[in-house]
């Protein structure tokens, strides 16, 4: 199995110390495979779509302010 290396900061290295019953190799593995179906499911998704990265980010960003501004209505 091929091996890869992650490099975190001192503050997460010392948080994850403080749980040495947690397998942080297992963690990571399940974290890029999920990862990776996400991306996979996204790319069959779209497979066939006509719109640009432009598109799609433009799109993104009009949800995401969308959102912003529903969730400090509600916070309000």
């Amino acid at each position: 199995m091929p091996t890869i290396t992650v490099n975190v900061d001192d503050d997460l290295k010392d948080r994850m110390e403080r749980h040495p019953e947690i397998n942080w190799s297992e963690v990571t593995r399940q974290a890029i495979e999920d990862k990776i179906e996400k991306l996979e499911l996204v790319d069959e998704l779209t497979a066939d779509s006509e719109f640009t990265e432009t598109d799609v980010s433009e799109i993104a960003a009009a949800i995401n302010e969308r959102a912003r501004e529903r969730v400090e209505s509600e916070a309000e």
